[in-house]
Order: C-alpha cells, then structure tokens, then sequence
C-alpha cells in the first residue's frame, strides 16, 4: 500500500523557517521523481520544488534561494527546509511522487498546513 506522510507544517512568524518531511512508503522511493506542491486558498495547486530521480533539482521562481528540497533515499523520506517564510507561502503543502515509464505512476499526500503570519 503506497503511502505518503507529511510532517512539520505550523505557525510561523514572518521571516520564520520550517523543515517539512514527507516520510514515503510501499513504492521503489529512489526510483521516483519527488516533488513539493502547496495550494492556496481559493489557488490552484503549484510546483514547488522537484528532486528528479537522477538528482536534478528545481524550483519556482517565488521560492528561490530560500526554500532547499532534499531527499534520503535510505530513509525514504524527502524534506523541504523553509526560510525567510512570507505571509504568501501560507498554504497547504503536498508531498508528490511520480513515475513515468510505460505507464504514469503518481502518488500524493495528504499535505501540512503552513500558516505564515504575525
């Protein structure tokens, strides 16, 4: 059974940091691409960060050099380390795993929620 566990979601104050995890299990984790999406209220739901497989990383240009993915294949966990939080990274945040080969393999979590305010 493929699960999909996020951690670390809260309170922040402006300016603040948070290290989410997302702990994966019943699937080949270092086989797949792993991602960080967040959803707004009244937003659709948007790329993050990527770790692809083969160890590429990218990122949205609005988080940039103050969000970090990560990923520990042996634990079959992935982090995103969080700094200079603004009020506009409030969001539910989704952890995301994804397979293509003959066929799409994709997987979610049930996401943290970050509130970013003073």
């Amino acid at each position: 059974q493929v699960q999909l566990a996020e951690s670390g979601g809260g309170l922040v104050q402006p300016g603040g940091s948070l290290r989410l995890s997302c702990t994966a299990s019943g699937f080949p984790f270092s086989m797949y691409d792993m991602s960080w999406y967040r959803q707004a209220p009244g937003k659709e739901r948007e790329l993050v960060a990527r770790s692809k497989s083969r160890g590429s990383l990218s990122y949205a240009d609005s988080v940039k050099g103050r969000f970090t993915i990560s990923r520990d294949n042996a634990k079959n966990t992935l982090y995103l380390q969080m700094n200079s939080l603004k009020p506009e990274d409030t969001a539910q945040y989704y952890c995301n795993a994804r397979k293509t080969t003959s066929r799409e393999y994709v997987y979610w979590g049930q996401g943290t929620q970050v509130t970013v305010s003073s």
